[in-house]
């Protein structure tokens, strides 16, 4: 090993795939103040708090992936709002803004959006994704199982006359909102805010039956195109991500399919996520991790043992995910919930 840590830790994240990682997906809680069927059982166990990352140690770990090349930080959660703490991390994660990271944004369920909006304009964030299934107050309080729609929107709104830019993330859901999409969209478009829709991921036990909730995003497609015309957006033109967009000729706006039960779409991952314990996961679909946490905790050279850290977890990302849902009667899901993992 060389003498130099700087020179080790300012090599790029690149796996056994050639990919670059540039892209982090960091969770601050598995808390949330929302139940939605897809995603957590009704009743969950939540963490001890002892064992989340610290506010400290979730910027360290920020600072260790901004070193080897990672230039967008997403925090998640669970609700990432809900912790407490969120304006000192978001202060510490947007002073490294300029200095290595190029882009600081979250994903949330918009609860507690309209106290905390400025509080991320303050801090650099510029756009986020909201998760929002339904426009109708009885389904959306229905597949959230608690949640209030107009506080909600109030989120967006206070967020969008703050500055930030929006994509609104919406989960298919074939019971519940899949008639009321074009609705969602037309409304998305109109404010200005694109849309993402999402097949069901099969992610831990929430009490519901995920081949009934499923319904394939092609068809989906199929289905609106019956009214509208939508353009391929060019991949060039895309990010790195697994959406592919679309632009609705008649709305003006752009509309987004992750498909990764339909269409696979490893090929160009760029990211790797970090649970709120530390863990880093190399894909949402499988189950294989590497605790970073010991290493800020336990280790001599915390800074070098968390890099060594990141080197094996390259080497570990594999090509492809293993999501299916395909045979009724059996449990098609990772063991843990998607609010662990980080959405």
């Amino acid at each position: 090993m060389p003498d130099d840590l700087t020179t080790v830790a300012s090599a790029p994240l690149v796996d056994q795939f050639g990919r670059r990682v540039t892209y982090l997906r960091l969770s601050v809680t598995d808390r949330c103040d929302l139940r939605c069927t897809y995603c957590m059982a009704e009743k969950m166990q939540f963490l001890p708090k002892r064992d989340l990352l610290t506010i400290e140690e979730l910027d360290t770990v920020a600072r260790a992936f901004i070193e080897r090349g990672v230039e967008k930080i997403r925090i998640t959660g669970g609700e990432p709002l809900v912790r407490k703490g969120m304006p000192e991390l978001f202060e510490r994660l947007g002073s490294h803004l300029g200095r290595g990271l190029n882009e600081l944004t979250l994903t949330t369920n918009a609860t507690l959006l309209e106290q905390n909006a400025e509080m991320l304009v303050q801090n650099g964030v510029k756009r986020i994704n909201v998760s929002l299934d339904s426009l109708d107050p009885e389904t959306f309080t229905r597949v959230t199982r608690r949640g209030k729609l107009d506080q909600v929107l109030a989120g967006i709104d206070a967020a969008l006359d703050a500055g930030l830019k929006i994509k609104i993330n919406t989960v298919a859901l074939k019971h519940e909102n899949v008639s009321e999409l074009p609705r969602m969209i037309e409304w998305a478009h109109g404010k200005g805010m694109d849309l993402t829709l999402i097949e069901v991921m099969p992610l831990g036990e929430t009490g519901e039956d995920r081949i009934d909730q499923y319904i394939p995003l092609p068809m989906v497609r199929d289905q609106l195109e019956q009214d509208w015309t939508l353009h391929d957006v060019d991949a060039g033109l895309s990010n790195a991500g697994p959406s592919r967009y679309v632009q609705v000729e008649e709305t003006g706006g752009k509309l987004g399919f992750i498909t990764p039960l339909t269409n696979n779409f490893c090929a160009g991952c760029n990211r790797v996520r970090v649970t709120c314990t530390g863990r880093i996961y190399m894909c949402l679909g499988q189950d294989d991790h590497i605790d970073l946490r010991s290493a800020l905790r336990d280790s001599e050279d915390p800074h070098q043992t968390l890099d060594a850290c990141l080197n094996r977890a390259l080497l570990k990302k594999p090509e492809r995910h293993e999501f299916a849902i395909d045979r009724r009667g059996e449990d098609p899901s990772l063991p843990r919930h998607m609010s662990v993992t980080g959405g």
